[in-house]
């Protein structure tokens, strides 16, 4: 059974299964399918949930890194188990993985 997360992008929320997610050309999606077009380059993602991958501009917010997070903002997540490389700082819990962050990182 999966599960449902729900995903804030600008306020918006939206409910979706799957933990891969992109912005792309001012579109969102994820695990490849896209879910909205109401996006901008910058915006920031909260991600109720786990997540495998992100890669976007702007700042990001979830419960465990799975994958990777790539991202132009700052991260705030609980565990890391794969990488993160950010423009801003990062708040974790523990580091599995590697963090490249251009700000502070704080766990």
């Amino acid at each position: 059974m999966k599960i449902m997360n729900r995903i804030v992008v600008n306020g918006k929320s939206i409910n979706c299964i799957g933990n891969n997610v992109s912005i792309i050309n001012n579109k969102i999606f994820v695990d490849g399918k896209e879910i909205t077009d109401e996006a901008t380059k910058n915006c920031d993602v909260y991600i109720y949930g786990d997540v495998e991958n992100i890669d976007c501009q702007g700042a990001v917010s979830c419960n465990n890194v799975k994958g990777n997070i790539k991202a132009g903002g700052s991260i705030s997540c609980d565990d890391v188990g794969g990488n993160i490389n950010c423009g801003g700082s990062v708040s974790c819990d523990e580091i599995k993985g590697s963090v490249n962050a251009g700000g502070s990182i704080s766990m």
